[in-house]
């Protein structure tokens, strides 16, 4: 996607991930964009726990939308990310974050 793709998503609640269906597959094609992903969500975590920072993550639905959501990231793991408020979003649909 490109930024101005992104620009355009729909802005989500945190509170509303919890009914939404995500794709079974990844949504990223390469290697090297899963790893700049993985990257991204430790330095989101650590921005997260050290600073309570907030970013823009940026994700696709199973039915291909693209959506965004502003908040906090607690933790995360190969599989998941930990939003504020026990929140998950599965890495898998994580197309990518803006950090400010």
């Amino acid at each position: 996607m490109t930024t101005a793709q992104l620009e355009l998503t729909d802005t989500v609640e945190k509170e509303y991930l919890p009914y939404l269906l995500f794709p079974a597959h990844d949504v990223l094609d390469s290697a090297e964009e899963r790893r700049q992903r993985q990257h991204d969500a430790n330095r989101a975590t650590m921005l997260g726990n050290n600073y309570q920072g907030k970013l823009d993550i940026y994700f696709k639905t199973a039915d291909g939308n693209a959506h965004r959501v502003y908040t906090t990231v607690w933790a995360n793991s190969n599989e998941h990310l930990t939003l504020k408020s026990g929140t998950s979003l599965p890495l898998r649909a994580v197309v990518g974050f803006d950090f400010y």
